[in-house]
């Protein structure tokens, strides 16, 4: 049994490094993709995952299996293809840490995943059923996607969603807002950030945002990242506010994925349906996401910066 099964993107970061001379600068190799990087900090802190993808018959794509094999993720549900690349992502940070990103991806191996790459077996054997946006930009990866999320809906599983936005890998941003909201129409969970909530409702307002997602898609829980600002939850007419942890951040890369890893450890902990969560259970689940999300600021990369639970635990006591 899983814990948690994702289906995305499993791509190459390549995160500056230093510079080798002036004007040139060293990139280095870190595994990433926002689903794959979710399995990561979950499998860190003891879940059982599955990631469901495909990636190129190529030293990348052999590489990122043998990430996630070592990161202990099972790779049943991973494939490979000679008719595209590996996708790579050039990260570009700023003198905070904060992340820009050039893709090479025209197009990625992940985006020719197709239903005869589905195992159904594996959607069985989950308790969460997780996805992001990105499998939805092209074909044949959308129509998988959104039938894979659908037999997952149908076999009772809950479904969280990251409706993560990534302008340049549209073919336009009526697409994106389109497909985007594709996907909501299945989640029980979703974590998105200001302007991706923005983006997709017209409204900057927390409040007002949020209560037209749970209006129109009736989405149970729903967290809005705030960056260092923490994260803002809606579940219901239930809301809330709580602060991120003080780091010294060198990479923004995998943060948000390392927070929506610790909200989704903390709601299986609990064992009970997203209905009966309490405010006491909504505090408890997000400042240990945070807690998560902030650490993964303190490295470089995003897959293997995830933090183990004792350094959560030791985050969480010093600042308390």
């Amino acid at each position: 049994m899983y814990d948690v099964t994702a289906l995305g993107e499993l791509l190459i970061d390549l995160t500056p490094y230093n510079s080798s001379q002036p004007g040139k600068v060293v990139f280095e190799r870190n595994p990433g993709g926002a689903p794959a990087n979710v399995l990561a900090g979950l499998t860190k802190l003891g879940k059982k995952t599955c990631f469901i993808g495909k990636v190129g018959d190529d030293q990348f794509g052999h590489y990122l299996k043998q990430v996630l094999l070592d990161t202990n993720i099972c790779c049943e549900g991973l494939s490979f293809t000679r008719k595209a690349n590996t996708t790579l992502a050039f990260v570009h940070l700023d003198e905070y840490g904060d992340r820009s990103f050039s893709f090479y991806r025209n197009p990625g191996a992940d985006t020719k995943l197709t239903e005869d790459d589905i195992n159904e077996n594996i959607l069985a054997q989950t308790k969460i059923f997780h996805f992001g946006s990105l499998s939805l930009t092209n074909e044949p990866a959308a129509t998988t996607t959104l039938k894979t999320v659908q037999l997952a809906k149908e076999q009772g599983k809950v479904v969280s969603y990251d409706p993560n936005l990534r302008a340049l890998l549209w073919e336009n941003l009526e697409h994106a807002k389109k497909m985007i909201k594709e996907g909501l129409k299945y989640a029980n969970i979703v974590k998105l950030s200001e302007e991706e909530l923005e983006f997709i409702t017209g409204k900057a307002d927390l409040e007002k945002g949020t209560r037209q997602l749970v209006e129109q898609y009736n989405t149970e829980l729903i967290f809005v990242t705030l960056g260092a600002e923490g994260c803002f939850y809606r579940k219901g007419e239930n809301i809330g506010k709580f602060k991120s942890f003080k780091v010294n951040p060198v990479d923004t890369t995998g943060a948000g994925d390392g927070f929506f890893s610790g909200v989704l450890y903390k709601y299986l902990e609990k064992n009970k349906p997203i209905a009966d969560l309490n405010s006491d259970d909504m505090q408890e689940i997000i400042i240990f996401g945070n807690a998560v999300g902030a650490i993964v600021t303190t490295r470089k990369g995003a897959i293997l910066s995830m933090p183990c639970m004792e350094e959560v635990k030791k985050l969480m006591d010093n600042q308390n």
